[in-house]
């Protein structure tokens, strides 16, 4: 786009993310975050590394990135292709390609650990059910 265009590489910044589709289950986003203070890639893969329920899927060198095939059936949420988004001021931003099955993670399981949660912080159970319970006269 840059050589049709005629413009130098200062002058239109491209991150690209290239996806085939169908699939027969998961959903695969392309996801750009930005945040507070730099974030060096190195630092965002240690962090994604430590993340309970992450899988780091991340291999540029050998084209490893994570596939639907790869999180069908899994409670996991795969992450992968971590890169610095250079258009946008760079080490604040931060593209990824993230995939997850959306049977289990998007829905069954996501519903049980978000009622866990609740759960464990006392948000639900019987002492919330005699609170929502109307007043008799």
């Amino acid at each position: 786009t840059r050589k049709i265009l005629g413009l130098g590489e200062d002058e239109l910044h491209i991150v690209a993310t290239c996806v085939r589709v169908p699939v027969m289950v998961c959903h695969s986003e392309s996801v750009r975050i930005r945040t507070r203070e730099p974030l060096e890639v190195e630092r965002a893969r240690e962090l994604l590394e430590q993340a309970e329920g992450v899988v780091l899927v991340d291999d540029p060198a050998t084209n490893r990135y994570p596939t639907a095939i790869e999180a069908a059936d899994r409670d996991e949420v795969f992450v992968g292709r971590l890169r610095h988004d250079p258009g946008q001021g760079g080490v604040r931003h931060l593209n990824m390609w993230v995939v997850a099955d959306n049977l289990r993670k998007g829905a069954a399981t996501n519903a049980v650990q978000i009622a866990q949660l609740l759960h464990e912080q006392g948000l639900a159970g019987a002492q919330q059910r005699a609170a929502w319970q109307p007043a008799v006269a």
